[in-house]
Formats: C-alpha cells, structure tokens, sequence
C-alpha cells in the first residue's frame, strides 16, 4: 500500500461520490477523481461482483471523463440487481516515457483511496439494495429485552408457577445464579427463579415510564431450559411463565400503553426434550429421536455419531434442524396456522431470529414474506456479531440487508466499538471511522433500525465491562440514547446490575434495590430522544475532534431546523477544551434532566469557532441554531 497519492478519492464524501453509501437498485450515483500527477492520462472504475464461490468477476469497467485539468468524474448507472459489488480504480499513468497501470483501492480505517499492489487491493464495497420501508413505530422506538425467569413473579405466592421435575428453584429472588452440572460438562438441573407473564404485566407501568415502546421477550415457548432456547413445543406458552390467555393480556395492555411486543424465534435447532424429537418420553408424541414414523423425523438428520444425530454446535440436548424440509417450512412459516401466523395473528409485532447465520437465506427470505403478508406493520430482527451487510456463514455471503430479509439486525459493532473507545482501546477518530464503516455499508432504513445495544444475555453487563464505573456507564447509555438506531436495553443494566459471562449476566432484576440514580439516567436520556426531533430521525455526521478523548458527532434534520444537535462525549479524567468549526450561530447547552426553559450555557463563536471546554467523564449536548435575520 502506497500513501503518496497519484490520485485522491474519498467514499465518504459527497464530493467524489453521490450520493454516499448504499444504492438503491434503481439508482445510479456519480463519481469524480483529483488528479495530483500530470503523469496520469487515464482513469477506469472497475465495478465487481462475486460468484457463489466468493470469487469477483468484472460486471461493469467505466472510462472516466476529464472535467478539467485536476478533475476526471463518471456515472454508475443503476445496477439493477441487488447484491454486495465492490470497486476499485485502475489509473494508467506515463512516466519516463513508460506506461504504467495503478490499482487504487479503499484505506481500511476509511473512506480514503490508496495505491496497492493488484494482488493485495482492498476494494470498496457498495451495497445495492431493494427498498425496504422499516415501520417508524420500530425506527422511533426504544427497545427493552427481557429474559423472563429473571425479571419479575406476578404471583401472589411469589412462588414460581408449575415447577418443572428435577429442577431447581432458589431460596431467594437475590441470589446468585450457578448452573448444576455433571463431570462432563452437562447441565442435571436446570434453575429458576419464577420470572413470569403476570410479572411483566405488573411492570407495564414502570417501563411506560422509563419510556419503553417495544419489548422483546426471550423464549416463551414450553421448553426444560430457563432460558428456553432448546423449544419443546414452539405452539405452546411454556407453564412456568403462563398460558396464552395471560400471554394475549400481555399483548393487549402492552399495546394499550404504546408498547409492541417481539418474540424470539429459535428455529436452527429444538430440544432434545421435545415433542417434535421426544428423547426422553416426557411428551405423548411420536417422536423423532426413536419412531422412524414420526411425522417430524426429517426434521433431524442421523448419523452413527455418538449422539446418533447431528446436533447443534455438538450440543446433544439440540438436535439440528433441517430448516429447508417442506413438512418444517409449513409447520413454522406457511400453514395457516404456523408457529408464525399463529402468535403474529395473537398480536405480536415481530420476531427475532436467533442465529440467523445459521438459517438458509431461503428460509429468512420466505419468513420475512409470510410475516409481511400475515401484518405489514411488522419487523423481521436477526441475531447477527458483525457487519451484517457482507457477513459470510457456511461459505456464503449472507442477504440479510438486501431488503428482502431483515428489517434490523443486533448492533453488536455498535457495542464493540463504544466499549473499545471508553475503555482507552480505541482513538477517537478509530471510532468515528468504525461507525462510518457501517453507515456506508448499511442501507439507510437498515442502519437507522439497527439496535444499538451495550448488553445482551450472551455478554458481561455493562457496568462489568466498565469496571464498575457509574460515570462510564452513562456515557455509553448517553450514546446509546442520541445515536443513529433504535437503543436496546438489556433489563436490569439500567438498575445498575452487575453480572460476568453466563450465568452471571442473567441475575434477577433487584426490586427494591435498584440504583434509582441510574434509572433516572436512562430516563431522563430517553425523554431528551423522544424531545428532540434530530435525535429520532436525524442523520449522523462524524466530527474529527483532534483529540483522542473526545468523541463528537452531530444529528441532523433535512430542513435545517432548531433540533439539530451536537453531541461530545469526554472519557478522559482530564478537561478538555475542543474548538468546533461549525455552520452554525449558536450553541443552546441541553441538559438530560428536562425542565422548560432550563438550558445550560450559549456559545457564541470565536474568531469563527466554537470554543467548548468538557469536564472529565462527561458529555455536552447542544442545539446548534442559526440565527434569524430579524434577530441581527
């Protein structure tokens, strides 16, 4: 990789390249290069596509026009097939009387071009997508995950309702939690605490409050599990939490305050303890496991392993699906009374797919169309680590944002990469250049319904990962709540839990011994969202602060109104002063505890700057205005 640049490009500015990221199907975008070496006497975009074995093949070699002596420009015409392309210049120059070709490719912290060798080119990737409209009810809103056995008991009792056999139930709601295991590993006891339906009922209240508008429930279905990721019967609610009268009256006065519910569909495997593979005989079924006349036996595939079967990441309580057999596809998607229909028709407005990279592109593509039909106003969520725009499972390079898949994905980069900077992992401008990594790559529906989570049921809480520092923490919720995205919120992280890896981050939610300060925080951060306009809607610009401590970003509106707002979040122990050189008048400090009126301090600019001095650990969020003409 050579930085002495021939020619200058970058992705990332609407300058050299309009519009910026993704293209719809239809659209066409245009392109200019700078020429910086007389020597340069031609220039080609080479415009790349892959084949089912990942290998790219030229689709389109454009010839670029000079526009002048330092500008040579072109057009890509719509690409009328969606998929991931990828580009890259080839820039033939004369020097000493000798042709050369140069191969001019994507820097990989940014969107800057750079000189490679041909054989080690990184290209850029350009998206080409359908339009997919994601519901504003989802884009607007503020998702709250529950994992049920630990939230809240709305019995009476406070026991847990229908116990299951050899299990183990805790002495009290507080304690820690630990699995039971045998020498090899395996889990002979599963726990409860009695987490329940009717406990989420009783705390509607509270998570209107917080400002709550979307739940998103771990598994419901029968299951041995706590968790309930190994389904036993995906048609039934499982006991310990209920049954599907209680689960419609969840339904029914979630949605009387304003809030949807999401269910988590873990279709890849079942459990072994199931009515569909029946290992154990606990269900009055013809099952898989041992009836080679069982209507679910091609469900599963057998083999001489030890098990006998394919299991799910070598797991024996989780024999693998075989997600394309017609008998599974109709029993979970296309029947009138699928798993699908049947809870969508009861009231529910989505669905997340666990391991999505795990479940055939056919079976997300037909889900996603039964789900669209069944309801419109629904979303489609996937369970996916990484990039989920160019995301590789099984040798395949995944469709999930192409818009005929998923509606939004888990933004574990999101997390990733704000623990990595408030940690001291990361420079500011690294992280800025991460996030722009996505937001080039992600369709625009696609990134502003991602969910900008800082915790999950499969991570350490966040105030772990944050060595216990309440400061810290709110700067991450803080950028969770003014981000670009749909903020997730994992229960209990707002009232201050703790927690490692698994079990340790499934502790129950501490009534009557929650950090009210905390909650107050996420509060008062949501109200502020739901407050401002730009904060909603608004599209995101990165600001290159100068100062690895201090990360910086605006938030948006088209029309230039008074929401548009600047956002600096300090991690250092230090002050900072940072100057800001914005297209702006004014600058109205917002604090996070709203009361009208109350508006921290007014910047005027200096010698053509803003002049913002941040305390240690802090934020700063203000309304960037202009001022009227009549005010002068």
């Amino acid at each position: 990789m050579r930085m002495c640049k021939t020619i200058s490009f970058n992705s990332w500015n609407n300058y050299f390249k309009a519009p910026f990221g993704a293209l719809k199907v239809n659209e066409g975008a245009d392109i200019k290069v700078i020429i910086n070496d007389e020597s340069v006497y031609s220039i080609n975009l080479i415009i790349e596509k892959e084949d089912e074995n990942l290998n790219c093949y030229e689709v389109k070699r454009i010839n670029l026009e000079k526009e002048d002596d330092k500008v040579y420009k072109c057009k890509i015409e719509p690409l009328l097939d969606s998929g991931i392309y990828y580009y890259y210049f080839e820039v033939e120059v004369n020097r000493y009387g000798q042709d050369q070709k140069l191969f001019y490719g994507k820097v990989k912290q940014n969107g800057e071009a750079c000189e490679y060798s041909f054989e080690n080119l990184n290209k850029y990737q350009l998206t080409v997508y359908e339009e997919n409209k994601v519901p504003d009810w989802f884009k607007e809103g503020v998702l709250y995950h529950i994992f049920i056995d630990r939230f809240n008991n709305g019995n009476r009792t406070g026991k847990p309702s229908n116990p299951k056999k050899n299990s183990f139930i805790y002495g009290n709601w507080d304690d820690d939690p630990m699995y039971i295991k045998d020498k090899e590993g395996n889990i002979t006891r599963w726990d409860f605490y009695g987490g329940n339906l009717k406990g989420i009922i009783n705390k509607l209240g509270y998570l209107k409050k917080l400002g709550v508008s979307i739940i998103y429930l771990s598994p419901v279905f029968e299951s041995s599990s706590n968790h309930k990721y190994n389904t036993g019967n995906y048609k039934n609610i499982d006991p310990m939490f209920g049954d599907e009268e209680i689960f419609k009256e969840l339904i029914d006065k979630a949605n009387a305050k304003g809030i949807s519910i999401i269910l988590d569909g873990v279709f890849s495997h079942t459990g072994a303890d199931s009515i569909y593979f029946n290992k154990f005989n606990n269900y009055d079924s013809k099952g898989a496991y041992d009836n080679e006349d069982s209507p679910y036996r091609n469900w599963y595939t057998f083999d001489d392993s030890k098990a006998g079967y394919k299991c799910w990441w070598g797991v024996n309580d989780l024999p693998d699906i075989n997600e394309l057999e017609p008998t599974y596809m109709d029993y979970i998607i296309n029947d009138e009374n699928s798993v699908l229909n049947k809870w969508t028709k009861m009231g529910v407005k989505g669905w997340r797919l666990d391991v999505v990279d795990e479940l055939p592109d056919k079976f997300v593509t037909e889900f996603k169309r039964e789900l669209k039909s069944t309801e419109n106003d629904t979303v489609l969520v996937g369970e996916v680590w990484e990039d989920a725009s160019n995301k590789v499972s099984y040798s395949q390079r995944r469709k999930y944002l192409l818009g005929k898949q998923l509606d939004s994905v888990m933004g574990y980069p999101f997390r990733k990469e704000i623990l990595s900077f408030l940690n001291g992992e990361i420079a500011s401008y690294q992280i800025n250049d991460a996030y722009m990594s996505i937001k080039e790559n992600y369709p625009p529906e696609s990134f502003k319904s991602n969910l900008n989570l800082i915790g999950t049921h499969d991570v350490k809480r966040i105030k772990t990962e944050l060595n216990e520092d309440k400061d810290m923490v709110k700067l991450a919720v803080l950028a969770q709540m003014t981000f670009e995205g749909v903020p997730y919120i994992y229960y209990g992280d707002e009232a201050g839990l703790s927690g490692g890896v698994d079990p340790d981050n499934r502790r129950t939610y501490p009534w009557k011994n929650e950090d009210n300060d905390m909650i107050d925080f996420y509060r008062n951060s949501i109200q502020t969202r739901h407050r401002i306009k730009s904060l909603l809607k608004g599209e995101t610009k990165f600001i290159y602060t100068m100062d690895d401590d201090v990360f910086a970003y605006e938030r948006l509106i088209d029309d230039k109104n008074e929401d548009d707002c600047l956002i600096i979040i300090n991690r250092s122990n230090d002050y900072k002063h940072i100057d800001f050189d914005l297209d702006y008048d004014l600058l109205d400090e917002i604090g996070i505890k709203y009361t009208p009126g109350d508006y921290g301090i007014t910047l005027e600019k200096e010698d053509g700057k803003f002049k913002v001095d941040i305390d240690p650990k802090s934020f700063m969020i203000f309304k960037m205005k202009h001022i009227k003409k009549e005010e002068v």
